[in-house]
């Protein structure tokens, strides 16, 4: 009796696929099942930011909602973040990154309570395994290939920021407090956009994100051989999730950034589309939601575009990660089955510096 009310509840869910996919009305979570059809959808930030009614600014919101719980990804246009920010970061960022080593090296990261400055080529190995010999060994056999640099808020009183001297790299300060500044504001506005479309009121997260715990990544993945990549477990960065509430990811034209399906497994490329940012889901928002929201899984590889196979060309992007107040507590939110936790509460701060601690030398 069980399995015939079973095989009548999976035949009738297929045959109102089937009716939605005949009446045009395929959604989302139809699509990203198949990885003939999957795609991160592009989402109009605009539509939020300038909504004419409380009814544009919700379906804005429920559209990043869905798309953050069957993909975890979206891209967004009319953010509000200007090209000139961005194309000025992007050509600091290369002119620091040409700097002598041995003056990079005086800016080193040191600490994962920190998280501040310079780490080299090889130093990194971003995995989900959280056991240090394990991760160890993943990173003696094949470490990441990149170099980035690491701010925080400029202001802080423990922690302070790693600058290069001005005669090294004219303006690199100023124009990363700049972008800084900027991607804070839209991480403030993306979050009332997640509140809204979860049912939970806009300003639900206002007290708890406002003290910019955050970290602006600029990164460096250098020329390559191919046939390195092609590796077992190499890559320019192995997959892995992110730690806080969002990333905003601004890429540059090569490519490389893959995404993985997260009903299938697969991983699909994150093409760069100009004047969209790639916004992806960390895991203290997954946290946060009970997984309602998806931290899914991404990494950096060869561009399956590149037109010499046999090197990889450099790339450049720059990655802002997001995160709540240090002491902010994470537990299950309203409307997120929060009867049913799946985690126990943490602390944004004790759960990053864990996930940092292990993850480099």
């Amino acid at each position: 009796m069980l399995r015939r009310s079973m095989a009548r509840i999976v035949h009738g869910q297929h045959r109102h696929a089937t009716v939605r996919r005949a009446r045009g009305l395929v959604t989302l979570a139809d699509q990203v099942r198949s990885d003939s059809t999957f795609h991160i959808p592009i989402v109009d930030f605009g539509s939020f930011r300038h909504g004419k009614s409380p009814a544009e600014k919700e379906r804005t919101a429920k559209e990043i909602v869905g798309a953050f719980q069957e993909v975890g990804f979206v891209y967004l246009k009319n953010h509000g973040v200007s090209a000139t920010i961005v194309k000025d970061a992007f050509q600091k960022s290369a002119q620091f990154f040409q700097l002598p080593l041995d003056v990079k090296n005086k800016l080193a990261w040191d600490d994962p309570r920190s998280n501040r400055g310079y780490v080299h080529t090889g130093r990194e190995r971003v995995t989900q395994s959280s056991i240090n010999e394990e991760i160890a060994a993943m990173r003696a056999k094949a470490p990441d290939s990149k170099e980035s640099m690491e701010i925080g808020r400029d202001w802080d009183v423990t922690w302070k920021n790693k600058w290069p001297q001005e005669s090294d790299a004219p303006g690199f300060k100023d124009t990363a407090k700049a972008l800084f500044q900027t991607c804070h504001e839209l991480h403030t506005s993306v979050m009332s956009s997640v509140a809204l479309g979860l049912g939970i009121g806009e300003r639900f997260f206002e007290n708890q994100i406002n003290e910019q715990y955050h970290n602006l990544r600029l990164l460096s993945y250098p020329p390559i051989k191919s046939s390195v990549l092609k590796q077992e477990g190499q890559a320019r960065a192995g997959a892995h999730s992110d730690y806080g509430t969002i990333t905003f990811v601004f890429q540059d034209t090569v490519g490389g950034l893959e995404v993985q399906n997260p009903h299938t497994k697969h991983f699909h490329p994150a093409t760069p589309i100009e004047g969209t940012i790639v916004v992806n889901v960390g895991d203290l928002l997954a946290r946060w939601s009970n997984d309602v929201l998806r931290s899914t899984l991404h990494r950096v590889v060869a561009p399956q575009t590149a037109t010499n196979h046999d090197f990889t060309p450099m790339r450049r992007s720059i990655a802002f990660f997001c995160n709540p107040n240090a002491g902010a507590r994470i537990s299950c939110l309203p409307n997120c089955n929060s009867h049913h936790p799946k985690y126990a509460p943490i602390t944004t701060e004790e759960y990053i510096v864990g996930r940092l601690a292990v993850t480099y030398t």
